[in-house]
C-alpha cells in the first residue's frame, strides 16, 4: 500500500484510544444465513456501537486528538444523523462544544438523539438545511470559519477513516481469516478503513463495497477511474445519500477494493426483515446493505459456497414507525 491516507498502525493507534471508551460490538452468526447463501457467515453487530452505528469510533478517535486549543472552540460536522451523533456525543465526553449540520428530514429518532448528546454542553446546537437543495458542505465550512470551530466531514478524514478501520480489525480477532468481507458505502470511510485493516491482517481477502442502486456512485467513479459526482440519491438508506467519494476515501477503495455491488430498497426491507424475524435484532436501511448484497447473491459477487463471509452490519437507527411501515410493507 502506498500514498494511502491511512496505514495499519493508524488503526491500531485509534484501537488505543477506543479502548474503554468504544463498545468491543458482538459478531453473530446464523443458521439459517449461512443455509441460504452456502457460505458461513459472520455479521459485526455495529448496530450495538455508542449511539447505534460505527460512526463513533471515528468520531471519538478525531475528537481525542484535538489540540486544547480545538477543544476550546469545539467541533462541526455535517450528517445525515449516525455521523451527528457520534460527534454530539464524543464531543460531549471530550468536554467540548458541537455544532451539528443535520438534514431537516433526517429520521426524527436521529435528530432527537443528537440534540440529547448535546444537552449540558454549552455552545451545542443543531443547525438544520435541506438535503436536496443545499450543500451541507459548504453550510459547514461557512459556519466553521464563522465561529472557528473545526470541521470534522463523516467520512473524508484520516483520523475518522482509522476509527472506522477497528470494526474489521476486532471482526478479524474473533473470525480468524475471511475470504469475502461485505461493507456498505457511502462516502467511504467505513470501508476505507476496513479496507486496510482487511489487507494487513487477513492477505488475499476479497473486500466488496454495496451500494443502493439509487447512489452507485462510487461503482461509476471506479470504472471511470475518477471521483464521480452524482444528485442526491432517492433511497431509503439514508447514510447512503451521499453524492461522491471523499479525495482520501477513494484511492483506499481504487487500490484495495475488489469492487462495487448494489441492491435495491426492496432488498434492503428483506434484509432488515431477516435481522428482526430470524435474529431479533434491528439494523436500519444503510446497515442492511452488505446482507442485501449477500442475500440476494448480488451480480459481482464471487461464488459464496463453502466461503467464510464477513458483513458489517453498520447501524440499527432507525425511526420506529417508520421502521414498522417499511417491514410491513
Amino acid at each position: 500500500m502506498t500514498d494511502l491516507a491511512i496505514t495499519h498502525s493508524d488503526i491500531a493507534a485509534a484501537a488505543a484510544r477506543l479502548r474503554g471508551v468504544a463498545r468491543r460490538t458482538p459478531v453473530f452468526t446464523s443458521r439459517t444465513a449461512d443455509q441460504r447463501t452456502g457460505a458461513q457467515v459472520y455479521f459485526k453487530c455495529e448496530n450495538f456501537q455508542r449511539i447505534g452505528a460505527f460512526k463513533f469510533r471515528g468520531a471519538y478517535n478525531a475528537l481525542a486528538q484535538f489540540t486544547p486549543e480545538q477543544r476550546r472552540a469545539g467541533v462541526i460536522a455535517f450528517s445525515s444523523g449516525n455521523h451527528a451523533q457520534a460527534i454530539a456525543l464524543a464531543a460531549r465526553l471530550l468536554g467540548m462544544p458541537s455544532l451539528i449540520v443535520m438534514p431537516h428530514d433526517s429520521p426524527a429518532a436521529k435528530l432527537a438523539a443528537t440534540r440529547e448528546y448535546q444537552q449540558g454542553q454549552p455552545g451545542s446546537e443543531v443547525v438544520l438545511y435541506d438535503r436536496f437543495t443545499e450543500d451541507r458542505e459548504a453550510i459547514g465550512a461557512r459556519l466553521a470559519a464563522e465561529r472557528g470551530m473545526t470541521l470534522i466531514p463523516p467520512y473524508d478524514h484520516a483520523h475518522v477513516m482509522a476509527g472506522q478501520g477497528t470494526a474489521a480489525d476486532e471482526l478479524l480477532d474473533e473470525t480468524g481469516p475471511l475470504d469475502l468481507l461485505l461493507v456498505c458505502v457511502g462516502g467511504g470511510g467505513l470501508i476505507a478503513g476496513c479496507a486496510v485493516a482487511a489487507a494487513h491482517r487477513s492477505p488475499g481477502i476479497a473486500v466488496i463495497g454495496v451500494e443502493p442502486e439509487a447512489g452507485n456512485d462510487t461503482q461509476q467513479s471506479l470504472a471511470r477511474g475518477e471521483i464521480v459526482h452524482i444528485d442526491t440519491p432517492q433511497t431509503i438508506a439514508d447514510g447512503a445519500q451521499t453524492q461522491h467519494s471523499g479525495e482520501l476515501t477513494f484511492p483506499v477503495i481504487q487500490q484495495l477494493v475488489r469492487g462495487i455491488v448494489t441492491v435495491s430498497d426492496a432488498q434492503l426491507v428483506e434484509a432488515m426483515r431477516f435481522f428482526a424475524e430470524r435474529m431479533k435484532i434491528v439494523v436500519e436501511p444503510t446497515g442492511a446493505l452488505g446482507a442485501a448484497a449477500l442475500f440476494s447473491q448480488a451480480a459481482g459477487l464471487p461464488n459464496l459456497a463453502g466461503q467464510r463471509v464477513g458483513v458489517i452490519l453498520s447501524g440499527g437507527n432507525v425511526d420506529v414507525r417508520r421502521y414498522g411501515e417499511l417491514l410491513a410493507a
